[in-house]
């Protein structure tokens, strides 16, 4: 029996494969699988630019909560199942921590203090030959008309690690079926009514580019600098698809959350006075995001920096800001589709 259809990956260092129980994942295909054809139109584009073996990274946009479905189905009828990151406390919940473990999604540790032992399950399953699903901004886009936000690093760290490609996906068309619930009240994304609407049929588009060149990162050490540029270029390659599909031309600079909230952060006590700073004190949080700031505490490689979607279909992280002054920004994740 081949190591597929015991349901556990094969290692290249001896250490136990990437398990999962095939018979959760045959269940998931049964039930999902019709429900999304019947509950959706589909319109999609780039399949064979999915690899269908050996580990990849699926790197797409986040608009809503209901993607993480829909890129799913795409991406298995692209001939991949799919493995999402997904919140730790997920696993104990009782039913839902049985479908997760069963179908082998990957759970995220995020208040771990060592990053690179949260993401060993992750690392180990690309290596295994699994295709890992990945929303680098963290979490649904706040941009206002729902472009793409800067990126987290987690994506390109694992593709530089372990070698697995970066298939950048865009897609567009949930944010009709579940606006993101707390999302900008502005723009596009104001203008849409919260809430289900599975009728009429929304239509998913979804495009799957080819593999982004990080080609000149490689044997670069795994630095800020070198994990922002390659970051940079997956999150340009996913911006220009979702561009395409839209028929629009994406924003020149992408939308920075957190430098956003910091500019609202310091409006808001330029407005209750000078002394309403200096009260907060030089240890505060949110003060300059120092070196002892919550946001940096952690550095590029903590746990929020997977950049996973929040599992199968959970909840994600605040998005992680840039390096560069009017780009850089910290880059933990806490869960919060």
């Amino acid at each position: 029996m081949s190591a597929a259809k015991q349901g556990v990956a094969s290692s290249r260092e001896g250490r136990p494969g990437h398990r999962y129980s095939p018979r959760w994942r045959r269940l998931t295909i049964v039930i999902l699988r019709p429900l999304l054809y019947g509950l959706l139109r589909r319109d999609w584009r780039g399949r064979g630019n999915v690899p269908r073996k050996g580990g990849v990274i699926i790197a797409a946009n986040h608009i809503s909560e209901s993607d993480p479905l829909a890129l799913a189905h795409f991406v298995y009828e692209a001939g991949r199942y799919p493995v999402y990151l997904a919140k730790s406390t997920l696993f104990d919940v009782r039913f839902i921590g049985a479908v997760l473990r069963g179908t082998g999604q990957i759970p995220v540790y995020r208040d771990s203090a060592d990053a690179s032992m949260a993401l060993r399950d992750a690392e180990q399953a690309l290596l295994d030959g699994e295709c890992l699903m990945f929303y680098p901004e963290g979490s649904c886009t706040r941009d206002p008309e729902l472009w793409p936000m800067t990126g987290q690093t987690g994506a390109a760290r694992m593709a530089l690690k372990t070698g697995a490609k970066v298939v950048p996906v865009a897609s567009w068309g949930a944010h009709e079926l579940m606006p993101y619930k707390k999302g900008e009240q502005k723009g596009l994304a104001g203008s849409l009514k919260k809430g289900l609407h599975p009728l009429p049929r929304k239509t998913m588009q979804v495009i799957a580019g080819p593999p982004v060149d990080l080609s000149r990162y490689e044997g670069l050490p795994l630095d800020r600098e070198t994990l922002r540029a390659a970051t940079d270029d997956i999150m340009a390659a996913i911006t220009a698809l979702l561009g395409e599909l839209r028929g629009q031309e994406p924003p020149a600079v992408p939308y920075d959350h957190h430098k956003v909230l910091e500019e609202r952060r310091r409006a808001a006590e330029g407005a209750r006075g000078p002394g309403a700073a200096a009260a907060r004190g030089p240890g505060a949080a949110g003060d300059a995001r120092g070196p002892g700031a919550a946001g940096d505490a952690r550095g590029p490689g903590a746990a929020g920096d997977a950049g996973g979607p929040e599992g199968a279909v959970p909840e994600q992280a605040g998005p992680a800001g840039p390096e560069s002054a009017g780009r850089r920004a910290a880059e933990p994740k806490a869960a919060d589709s």
